[in-house]
């Protein structure tokens, strides 16, 4: 239905002739169709329906599609649901689940602590503690997201569907940030821990080979293992619990020496330090100021709380708000009571020193002793490393997501033919993490730094999609309801601990800045590729004359028709024209096609006359867009979905559909099915 130029339009340039550069930017006529799912007539193949013909007013060489109307029938049994992420459908129990996610965020304690107690001092426990409360009201905000949007992809997957494509896109960039930073300062404190079990091992190479180890283990395909998870998590939690309750029995044993560090800690927390150990942070700050800089610092202690939205598809239903709620239990539990246990067995100065991590083993080595200094060390190299097999886990899944959404380049989802494993997303995440940690040279304090501004800006987004969901998505069903003032204070607090953050070492924006720059170049650029192109055949078809001229015209029209080839579907549940021109109006603002499928599901009994003359209206509209009208004589469900998604070979993160409304409210626009149902289509429209 996109109109070509004529044969007079003269070229650019002056030229003229029968061959038109610009002829790719009109992908000729579309098509009406009708698909019988559920019939009994004989089945044509698509290619039947939709051939390639010749078209003399663009050139012998050049080839537009002309649609003839058609029936099909779609039978057979569905083919298995594709999962977008590459995983399989089995389906993890709350403790797995648990424990997978659990890893991520506990294992933070083993740096926060002695970050926290370098910018709050003695006021540390009451630091982590806030940070607690604010992790409360998160639950409900990433509960009513997981509820309303059963989907992998966290803050990037509430965004797409509630806002445009780019600003997703700047979400994803934050988390992959975070993924780096988390895989990076994992990474560096656990070889800290080890050079407390080998006091011959460098930190620093020790990092490197770490990261590049696991690199090696994810390109022959051994990766995170939830058995092997739930151990690590078991022994972990079953080291903190002897930790905590054995600290607290030891510290009112051990009462002669206990008590007097904790009161120097408390009435004199400067007077302590060592000669030539840097001065902490928290010196010269009243409590206000040390409590609100402990905060920003702790807030790091709750890094991977947003993991179990990012495997939700692979949750049995109901389990997700449940490992929000085990996730916050245990930090509530845990981070406050070894912060402060800490206090009592150590020197404040002494810890805020240490912000290299292996601190709670030497707290562990002075309150029972040897033996259990090693075992702290060991649990902690375990739990920090299974965080750097979480990261790499986590980015390959995002990269390759954002590849196949057309964000990120197309290369990065190219698998080796040895072990099916996507090696270029993960060797340039081992570059990208190995130059990050040289960056710093091996500085864990600034990476700290970065890690908590990226955790915090995919936090902070994470509140503002809630909003955007209440707001643009309240039909939507969900079974868990974050009030609005909750939502405020969750989204006001984060804010206040990125801030507290760069204003005590306002380097990490540079750094920070460095990455989040290349991220967000390359992600833009591939949004105005096919712009760039154009521009560039403006200036070529000026410069250039003749046979070179034709040749770089006929060069660069292929490439951005290879870029627009990709046809995208939007379920439509009425004709109305302004509610089609919304979903055409978000398709071509967002995704690099010039081919729009919209299929609307009715009986066979259902006049279509005025859907027909809607499109052929909205045909005149957009000459540059091929709009075709599939009509399917089937229910609109999850199964008519996935046939229609087979049939047409159009992956289900091209399939569009408008809100999915709660209960039948005799709207004709009414979707009896749940977004988690279709599998990954997206909502591009309020109604």
């Amino acid at each position: 239905m996109g109109r070509s130029p004529e044969e007079t339009q003269p070229l650019v340039g002056g030229g003229g002739g029968k061959e038109d550069p610009y002829s790719f930017m009109y992908p000729g006529s579309g098509s009406i169709s009708i698909l019988d799912i559920n019939g009994s007539t004989n089945s044509y193949p698509l290619d039947n329906v939709l051939k390639h013909k010749g078209s003399d007013y663009i050139g012998e060489n050049n080839d537009v599609l002309v649609g003839t109307e058609a029936k099909m029938v779609l039978t057979g049994e569905v083919e298995k649901k594709k999962v977008l992420d590459g995983s399989d459908e089995h389906k993890i129990g709350q403790l797995f689940s648990t424990a997978i996610c659990g890893n991520d965020i506990t294992s933070s304690i083993f740096y926060t602590s002695s970050l926290c107690t370098a910018a709050a001092g003695k006021y540390a426990p009451v630091s982590l503690i806030l940070v607690c409360i604010v992790l409360y009201l998160f639950r409900k905000v990433y509960g009513e997201v997981g509820s309303a949007l059963p989907l992998n992809g966290g803050a990037y997957n509430v965004l797409l569907n509630t806002t445009t494509k780019q600003v997703a896109a700047l979400a994803a960039a934050l988390t992959m940030i975070s993924y780096m930073a988390t895989a990076v300062v994992s990474a560096s404190s656990a070889m800290s821990y080890l050079k407390v079990l080998w006091e011959g091992c460098d930190v620093y190479w020790a990092t490197i080979i770490l990261l590049g180890g696991f690199a090696a283990l994810n390109l022959i395909g051994i990766s995170e293992s939830a058995v092997v998870a739930f151990g690590i998590f078991a022994l972990h939690m079953l080291t903190l619990a002897i930790f905590v309750v054995g600290g607290f029995v030891l510290f009112f044993i051990q009462r002669e020496s206990t008590f007097q560090i904790i009161r120097d800690n408390w009435y004199n927390p400067e007077g302590n330090c060592p000669v030539g150990t840097p001065t902490p942070y928290y010196f010269g700050k009243n409590f206000a100021e040390a409590i609100y800089f402990g905060f920003g610092a702790a807030m790091l202690g709750v890094t991977g709380f947003e993991t179990s939205s990012n495997f939700i598809e692979q949750q049995e239903p109901g389990v997700f708000p449940k490992t929000l709620r085990n996730m916050w239990f245990i930090v509530s539990i845990f981070n406050p009571l070894i912060g402060f246990l800490n206090l009592c067995f150590i020197p404040a100065c002494e810890i805020a020193s240490d912000t290299s991590g292996g601190i709670l083993a030497k707290v562990a080595g002075k309150a029972f002793g040897t033996w259990f200094e090693k075992w702290v060390g060991i649990d902690a190299v375990l739990v920090l490393s299974g965080s750097v097999i979480t990261s790499y886990v986590g980015v390959i899944g995002l990269v390759r997501r954002m590849a196949l959404d057309r964000v990120l380049p197309q290369f990065l989802i190219q698998t080796n033919p040895c072990r099916k494993t996507t090696h270029w997303i993960i060797v340039l995440f081992f570059v990208i993490c190995s130059s990050l940690y040289m960056l710093v040279d091996g500085d864990t304090t600034t990476l700290a730094g970065v890690y908590t501004c990226a955790f915090l800006g995919v936090m902070s987004l994470f509140a503002i999609g809630n909003m955007l969901l209440k707001y643009k998505r309240s039909s939507l069903r969900r079974d868990i309801k974050s009030p609005w003032i909750g939502v405020l204070i969750a989204l006001f607090s984060v804010i206040l601990g990125l801030i507290s953050n760069i204003i005590k070492d306002d380097s990490i924006v540079y750094y920070f800045g460095i990455y989040f720059g290349v991220t967000i170049f390359i992600i833009m650029l591939m949004f105005i590729r096919a712009r760039i192109l154009k521009l560039f055949l403006f200036f070529t078809q000026i410069i250039l004359s003749g046979a070179g001229r034709d040749r770089v015209a006929r060069w660069i029209g292929d490439v951005i028709k290879k870029i627009n080839s990709q046809p995208v579907v939007f379920f439509a549940s009425k004709d109305d024209p302004a509610y089609l021109n919304k979903a055409i109006l978000y398709i071509r603002d967002n995704e690099q096609t010039n081919w729009v499928r919209v299929v609307h599901c009715c009986n066979e009994e259902e006049s279509t006359d005025s859907f027909s003359s809607t499109m052929e209206f909205l045909d005149k509209c957009y000459p540059k867009i091929r709009l075709d009208l599939i009509r399917v004589n089937a229910e609109f469900n999850a199964s008519t979905v996935q046939k229609i998604s087979q049939e047409l070979k159009i992956d289900l993160n091209f399939c569009f559909v408008s809100c999915i409304k709660d209960r039948d409210d005799g709207d004709p626009s009414m979707i009896p099915v749940t977004v988690g149902d279709l599998g990954g289509v997206r909502m591009i429209t309020s109604a």
